[in-house]
């Protein structure tokens, strides 16, 4: 069996390459817990300057969690294996968060889901020509968890929220100009990067600039005073609305975009977003985001938008609740309760 983490040293990097690519390097619980030993060993080590995270081969960096195991665990044992892998991802999510060493991630190719948690926390974060971001989560019954509420909340204008709802993809100059990426790259340059930061590993900032690019126009800049005024309102309801009444073919493809999304989990992800905003740190937001996978993770659109996007693939989930008014605030309240303390998350 291959192993998919490669977890290796070169000078004085130490260096965690995802290699499962026929899945495009979807996380496991395996992997989760093969990169947090590697970062765990190498916090203490005064030999690793910085690490490096990227993937081994493929089409893409990190594609997400593996959503097969956790459908799996909410049919049949309750859910109580997939709340264990988003514990444990969250613990890695924050340890990359608090890490004492600088951390760089390559996010070449497809990241999305999980691929951004892992990508998110990194002091540097390189895109690339062949970038496509995403946190889709909302179009199969989740919602953009692994640090998805600090994040995306923390975006210029509405930008945060009109991507948790919409799951829209972004391109390697549309992640530098929203604040995701802090460099921007072009994908023949990363060998070079890589292999001058783990010789110099206190010139980071040198060594991206040098090997950047300038990339094309954000396209999403475009709309980004669109988005800022029909995504303002932390009521689903009323974004709905104010595409309806805007008449314009964004506002319309929109519309479309969010009709096909579970109604529950775009409202948990408004809810998520603004509780991020009062939140004091980063380890409060993963225990508030552990509250909210817990619960979600065994409601009915879950395992029903799994089965229409990934299983069957017919794209006509059946949604429970069917419609934004049927998300009541009792049931939100009820997702984003406390569980009972020797159930709380807590970091590493």
């Amino acid at each position: 069996m291959i192993d998919e983490v490669l977890a290796k040293r070169e000078g004085a990097a130490g260096i965690l390459s995802l290699n499962r690519p026929k899945a495009i390097h979807a996380l496991t619980l395996d992997m989760v817990h093969a990169m947090t030993a590697s970062l765990l060993q190498w916090r203490g080590d005064a030999s690793v300057g910085v690490v490096l995270i990227d993937h081994a081969e493929g089409r893409g960096f990190c594609a997400g969690g593996d959503i097969a195991f956790l459908r799996n665990s909410a049919l049949n044992d309750g859910g109580t294996s997939g709340r264990r892998f988003f514990h444990d991802e969250y613990q890695l999510n924050h340890l990359l968060m608090t890490y004492g060493k600088p951390v760089v991630a390559f996010m070449d190719g497809i990241t999305m889901g999980g691929g951004v948690g892992i990508s998110g926390p990194a002091t540097y974060r390189v895109a690339t020509e062949s970038t496509k971001l995403a946190m889709p989560e909302t179009g199969i019954g989740l919602f953009p968890d692994v640090g998805g509420g600090w994040f995306l909340s923390r975006l210029k204008g509405r930008l945060g929220q009109y991507l948790a709802l919409t799951g829209a993809r972004l391109d390697g100059a549309e992640c530098l100009w929203a604040g995701l990426a802090s460099h921007y790259l072009p994908a023949e340059n990363l060998a070079e990067a890589k292999a001058r930061i783990a010789a110099d590993p206190a010139s980071i900032p040198t060594i991206l600039r040098e090997l950047s690019a300038v990339p094309p126009e954000p396209k999403i800049a475009a709309h980004a005073a669109e988005i800022e005024r029909l995504f303002a309102s932390d009521r689903y309801e009323d974004i709905l609305g104010a595409l309806d009444a805007d008449g314009s073919d964004f506002a319309a493809a929109t519309l479309a975009t969010l009709r096909t999304k579970s109604p529950q989990t775009c409202k948990v992800a408004l809810r998520q977003l603004a509780t991020s905003l009062t939140l004091p740190d980063f380890a409060a937001n993963m225990a508030m985001e552990y509250r909210v996978g817990s619960r979600v993770l065994v409601l009915p659109d879950f395992a029903e938008g799994v089965r229409a996007v990934i299983v069957d693939k017919d794209h006509a989930p059946k949604w429970s609740p069917e419609t934004a008014e049927g998300v009541t605030d009792d049931l939100l309240d009820q997702i984003f309760a406390p569980l009972p303390p020797a159930e709380e998350w807590q970091p590493l």
